[in-house]
């Protein structure tokens, strides 16, 4: 019986899970990880998980870690974001391409981001509140990120004034 599906996008590492929903007279049940199925895809272990509440407008990103890098597995426990990974990979052939996905607290789907890709997501519901699993701690030293507006990466954000931090507004442009 299969739990969820799981899909390689385009992007080299990037991976679309979509958990099977059972729903009934009560609510709905679904599994949120299954080692074993995701061990096909990904063989590192998560060790820390953030959950991020933001209102609607909120842009988060995009960051990156370069000494302790985290691969992260996000999803939305209640709202819905419009979440984007960008190839930062020096050497990859997609280098400064980005993926975009709507991520839910109804379809459920969780997009897995390996090191090597900033992360970034602007909030489309009025609240969300999104938990990603990381591999690797948090460390305040080792935060880095770029532009969400970056007209080089020219990504198709939903909202176009979002809300940002201090921090984010002083983020570089990309480079290419």
């Amino acid at each position: 019986l299969v739990k969820m599906k799981i899909s390689k996008l385009e992007l080299d590492g990037i991976v679309l899970i979509e958990p099977k929903v059972h729903i009934d007279t009560r609510g709905n049940f679904s599994e949120s990880f299954r080692k074993d199925l995701l061990s096909k895809y990904f063989d590192k272990e998560f060790i820390q998980d953030n959950i991020v509440e933001s209102h609607k407008g909120v842009l988060r990103g995009l960051h990156y870690q370069l000494n302790y890098p985290q691969d992260k597995l996000v999803q939305v426990l209640y709202g819905e974001i419009f979440d984007v990974a960008v190839d930062i990979r020096k050497d990859s052939p997609t280098f400064g391409k980005w993926i975009g996905q709507l991520l839910n607290c109804i379809n459920k789907k969780q997009l897995l981001i390996p090191s090597g890709y900033a992360h970034g997501y602007c909030v489309l519901s009025e609240n969300a509140k999104v938990m990603y699993k990381c591999t690797e701690y948090y460390n305040e030293s080792d935060q880095y990120g770029f532009i969400w507006n970056d007209s080089t990466l020219n990504i198709d954000w939903p909202i176009k004034t979002p809300e940002i931090s201090k921090n984010d507004s002083k983020l570089p442009n990309f480079k290419l």
